[in-house]
């Protein structure tokens, strides 16, 4: 294997700025699947402010609404920093940091989406049956997305790792 060829035996013989300009287009793909998601997310709750039922809301689920929407901003956010950071370092040869930066911000925008869906979940279900509902529905959406974004993810890794050897 010649000394431009990267190292990390996983069957692909690439150098490491193939691996890196790799790597970051996978992290947009998963930016831009988080992206529209949350951007749906957001404009629902940006809409309900303007509806007529929502003057009808007790101070504690305003308050509630109001996390819910700095929720989805911060997320957005964290989704985006890794475009701001491409475009502030374009050109400067920083592929391998900058997927770093983006896999470590992808992951945080993962936590702050999760956390909004079962708060806005658990803010429907309060609003329409009351607060045993928002408690059980965000308690059921989260154990889901704790099985299914983390115990799974944890569980192919291993099974990989084995199958490796």
């Amino acid at each position: 294997m010649s000394s431009n060829i990267d190292d990390l035996d996983d069957g692909r013989p690439e150098t490491p700025a193939q691996r890196a300009d790799r790597n970051w287009n996978e992290i947009l793909q998963e930016l831009r699947v988080l992206q529209t998601g949350t951007q749906i997310l957001t404009g629902l709750l940006l809409a309900l402010a303007f509806q007529a039922s929502f003057a009808e809301l007790d101070p504690a689920q305003r308050v509630f609404y109001l996390v819910l929407i700095c929720l989805a901003a911060l997320s957005a956010v964290v989704a985006l920093a890794p475009v701001a950071l491409h475009r502030a370092v374009f050109h400067l040869q920083v592929k391998p940091a900058l997927v770093r930066v983006g896999h470590n911000a992808l992951r945080g925008a993962l936590a702050l989406v999760s956390l909004l869906l079962v708060g806005v979940v658990a803010f429907v279900f309060d609003v329409v049956v009351g607060f045993g509902g928002a408690v059980a529905s965000g308690v059921v959406l989260g154990v889901i997305i704790l099985v299914l974004w983390i115990v799974v993810p944890v569980y192919v890794r291993r099974r990989g790792r084995q199958s490796a050897r």
